[in-house]
């Protein structure tokens, strides 16, 4: 059965805001929810970047059924990995064993403010891939020492570690990436409908004997509106950094940078790539192109803090029942 998530997006909306609206997702029907984690708005019209961790502490108290998931945490520059492992475990005492640790190679926009640079995408994926290991030690309990290429653990351990381990979820985008992380990671996160990817990953990870069928979790967003123009009128102004592919989001430092890069965005050009407007069965069809991927959990964005709470009122339900029957 595929699952359906919401996003708790951090750049588009206050900490306060993002709680209630996690509530409220989980009383709309959502299986689950995940946060990015962001120091940084991809626009200044988002205008929001509140702590994800803090943010999905107090999530993990106002709610009860629904899992949770950093949508993605960078455990390698902004956050050493031996952080991580502690703020992970915690997270998960605290969710009751809903939290599930979604990790990638960063973007450039948040990563920079420490003032290490921006390493390749080579470079990144060998780091993440090292965080990873170190992030699984810490997991034992057991006191690390760690001396690697580009980590440096001294005599490090968790003292307060959940009954239900936490599992840990990579986010991948290429053959390179899915060699990197297929026996590291227990999930797949991508942020495409590839169904060549998907395939890749379970068959890595079966040569090497381990389960192939995981779990794969892929995002869309979505900016449902009763009244379409206020719908690609909000998409254009707030999301229009998504035009740009990931191969460019991952590499723009600033939000001057993005508005440079996209002040030729069209608002019809946004509306291309994200459903926009009153449309249901609009939405569903651009969602199905993940379950057909063969994605296990689709989390939706719905793009704008403005009409958030109309949208998890009057539209997500609905829609749940939609994308449900559609996708059995």
């Amino acid at each position: 059965m595929t699952r359906f998530g919401y996003t708790l997006m951090t750049e588009q909306s206050g900490p306060k805001d993002l709680v209630r609206y996690a509530a409220a997702a989980e009383s709309a029907g959502f299986d689950f929810e995940v946060s990015s984690d962001h120091y940084s708005p991809w626009l200044a019209a988002q205008g929001h970047a509140p702590n994800a961790w803090t943010t999905l502490g107090a999530v993990a108290h106002a709610t009860e059924r629904v899992e949770l998931f950093t949508y993605v945490t960078c455990p390698t520059m902004r956050y050493h990995p031996a952080i991580v492992a502690q703020q992970a475990a915690t997270l998960q005492i605290l969710a009751d064993g809903r939290f599930t640790l979604g990790l990638g190679t960063g973007e450039n926009l948040n990563e920079h403010v420490v003032g290490k640079g921006w390493p390749t995408i080579a470079r990144r994926q060998d780091m993440l891939r090292e965080a990873i290991q170190i992030i699984r030690e810490l997991f034992t309990g057991e006191v690390v020492d760690w001396r690697g290429e580009y980590f440096q653990i001294d005599s490090a351990r968790l003292w307060d570690l959940p009954e239900t381990p936490v599992a840990i979820a990579a986010a991948v985008s290429g053959e390179r990436s899915v060699e990197a992380f297929a026996q590291l990671a227990d999930h797949l996160i991508a942020v495409q409908p590839n169904r060549e990817l998907v395939d890749a990953w379970h068959d890595a990870r079966r040569a090497t004997g381990l389960p192939g069928d995981v779990r794969v979790i892929g995002q869309i967003p979505i900016c449902w509106d009763p009244h379409r123009d206020a719908a690609v009128a909000r998409a254009h102004e707030q999301f229009r950094w998504f035009a740009g592919g990931w191969a460019v989001n991952a590499d723009l430092p600033t939000t001057a940078g993005f508005a440079g890069a996209t002040q030729f965005v069209r608002p019809e050009d946004t509306a291309e790539s994200i459903p926009c407007g009153p449309d249901l069965d609009a939405i569903v069809k651009s969602v199905s192109s993940y379950w057909k991927a063969g994605f296990t959990d689709i989390a939706l964005v719905q793009v704008g803090d403005e009409g958030q709470d109309r949208f998890l009122q009057e539209a997500a339900g609905p829609l749940l029942e939609k994308l449900r029957s559609a996708a059995a």
